[in-house]
């Protein structure tokens, strides 16, 4: 007896429109522009704070490294973004951008509108979200 499959067909998902991809490119190149722009000013604070002068007080030396430690968590979370931007660009070029990375339906534009990196649809995300807590 010859195997017949699994029985199931994927339902092939039309493309996405590429006038909307095309504004999506913008937009993710817009993003990425802008967290290069805060990541640059974020490390010239950075430098002032480390080349300011001798604190004078312990109080100084607190506020000091408050700001230096504020100043690092936003340059990670930026530097994360900018990669979740990155890849996104890259999903675009390779025709795979607005298709979830779990389950691999579409994305629905208003999120690709409100997160233009979303990776995942929003069962998906909500899923992940629930197991991680």
């Amino acid at each position: 007896m010859a195997a017949t499959g699994t029985g199931k067909k994927k339902k092939k998902i039309p493309p996405i429109d590429q006038e909307f991809l095309e504004k999506m490119e913008n937009s993710l190149m817009a993003l990425k522009a802008e967290i290069v722009d805060n990541l640059i000013s974020s490390n010239e604070d950075f430098k002032e704070i480390m080349d300011g002068t001798e604190p004078k007080d312990l109080a100084d030396i607190a506020s000091d490294d408050t700001d230096r430690k504020m100043i690092e968590a936003i340059g990670a979370q930026e530097l994360k973004r900018l990669k979740l931007i990155e890849s996104a660009i890259t999903r675009i070029k390779q025709g795979k951008y607005g298709h979830c990375i779990k389950c691999g339906k579409r994305i629905p534009q208003d999120r690709l509108i409100a997160i233009p990196y979303a990776l995942m649809c929003i069962e998906c995300k909500t899923e992940e979200e629930r197991r991680n807590r």
